[in-house]
């Protein structure tokens, strides 16, 4: 097995990779980086969790390191696109630190947050941009950067670019960027424009595409669970929720994810949410807490629309619930891409109603997965559950309502940053992230969750634990 080293990437950027415990590469890396490190166009596909973050990070800091220029303020060395915020914010993250290794900077821009840091970034002169389309292009609208000195152009999961329609934008970014510079595209298909986008630019490019043998996989089940009634599916989706290791669940609508959080954190099950009307900050503060161990405030559960299903890369996802069965078949196997991931096993459900039988039936035919359809029953859930996690109790109701009332009786001025009414204040904030504010209400659970432990652990075996689930 080749080490980084011997595939030609430079020592300060291998050690790098060895302190995070990375010392043999995967299959995309191993194929790819001889041709990449050698300064060549490239094509690369391969699904998600096969390893192409590294792929394409090594050779761009690489190539920036051996061309030896600087960069000046609005015009970075290196680019690369990303479809979504989340998977621009974790591609960067890959990044910095080898980036960091050798006196460069990154940074990222994307839509949904303030513009001003990111150009008090741009004119301080960072080496490498990794962005998404729309904010970018408003950038270079309004002459904060240019893409005139991009020695290395990155484009990442162009499958899912085309999805979203961001392709005509992708295809000006690409042409601001100098003729000669060297080119890495990434995409799952070639399909849906990606070809064209490929052939025009993209210089002489050597092409490897990943054997899904060969990406690092654990074993991931499907199960096919049908209810009886949307009052049945309820309650299973309540027990699906929880278990001990990380769940996602996936919805329909940014309606139903932000609902069912709530629900599920309101029922003794500390739950965030993640979808397209949340804020920026909202985003990262709730993937913050999902990624977190719930020993340090961290929740178990993520409610998601398929925002997530390609944008958010999350370590040891046990179980992924389709709460509601996708529309595509390509949607499902995004989604449940999200676990079974680095060599993990994984499992995941879809919960059907009736009516949506014969749909399911042909979403999984279409995505060449053999699950049978089965009726939800308790051993079914106790099966896949496991050990239940404790139940937090949720704070009262009264004593909420009561202490924010005590601005109104002359006490404090409502607003006040003083510190005996920052709780009232922060309980009055939008609950955006399934009425469960992290950093202060999801720690706060967390250590009920902890120092209550026998007294959750009565509440869960008395109503949600193992003997709430309907049909026992």
């Amino acid at each position: 097995m080749p080490t980084f080293l011997d595939l030609g990437v430079p020592a300060p950027l291998a050690a790098v990779l060895a302190a995070e415990g990375k010392t043999e590469a995967f299959a995309i890396q191993r194929d790819t980086l001889p041709d990449s490190l050698a300064g060549r166009d490239l094509l690369g596909r391969g699904r998600t969790g096969s390893g192409k973050t590294i792929a394409f990070s090594l050779p761009l800091v690489a190539s920036l390191i051996a061309s030896g220029r600087k960069s000046r303020p609005g015009h970075p060395r290196g680019l690369v696109l990303a479809p979504t915020r989340e998977l621009a914010t974790q591609i960067a993250a890959v990044i910095a630190p080898l980036a960091e290794a050798v006196g460069m900077r990154v940074t990222t821009v994307f839509g949904g947050v303030s513009q001003r840091p990111q150009e008090q970034a741009l004119r301080s002169g960072v080496d490498i941009v990794v962005a998404c389309p729309g904010r970018l292009e408003d950038l270079m609208k309004q002459k904060v950067v240019s893409l005139d000195s991009v020695e290395v152009a990155v484009l990442d999961e162009a499958d899912h670019m085309a999805d979203l329609g961001f392709l005509p934008g992708v295809t000006r970014i690409l042409t601001a960027t100098p003729a000669g510079g060297q080119r890495l595209l990434f995409s799952a298909t070639l399909d849906r424009g990606i070809d064209s986008l490929a052939r025009r630019f993209l210089s002489n490019p050597v092409s490897h595409e990943v054997d899904e043998s060969s990406v690092p996989t654990g074993e991931m089940i499907h199960r096919v669970l049908v209810t009886t009634s949307t009052e049945h599916k309820t309650v299973l989706v309540r027990e699906l929720a929880s278990g001990m290791g990380r769940r996602l669940l996936f919805t329909r609508t940014k309606h139903q994810a932000k609902k069912l959080a709530k629900q599920l954190t309101a029922g003794g099950i500390p739950a965030v949410d993640l979808h397209g009307n949340l804020s920026q900050n909202a985003r990262e503060r709730n993937l913050s807490a999902f990624s977190a161990d719930p020993a340090d405030g961290g929740v178990r559960v993520l409610v998601a629309t398929d925002v997530a299903a390609r944008g958010v890369h999350v370590d040891d996802i046990d179980l992924v619930v389709h709460v509601d069965p996708p529309m595509e078949h390509k949607a499902y196997l995004h989604r449940s891409g999200r676990t079974a991931r680095a060599g993990a096993s994984g499992t995941v459900v879809t919960v059907v109603l009736p009516e949506q039988r014969r749909d399911v039936k042909d979403l999984l035919r279409k995505a060449q997965i053999t699950a049978e359809l089965e009726t939800a029953n308790a051993d079914i859930v106790d099966e896949l559950v496991g050990e239940h996690a404790p139940h937090v109790r949720p704070a009262p109701v009264q004593a909420q309502q009561q202490q924010t009332k005590k601005p109104r009786q002359g006490q404090q001025r409502p607003g006040s940053n003083a510190s005996a009414g920052a709780p009232a204040s922060r309980r009055r904030r939008p609950q955006g992230q399934g009425g469960a504010p992290v950093g202060q209400g999801g720690q706060r659970q967390g250590g009920q969750g902890r120092s209550s432990q026998g007294r959750a652990g009565q509440s869960s075996g008395g109503q949600g634990g193992r003997g709430g689930y309907a049909g026992r």
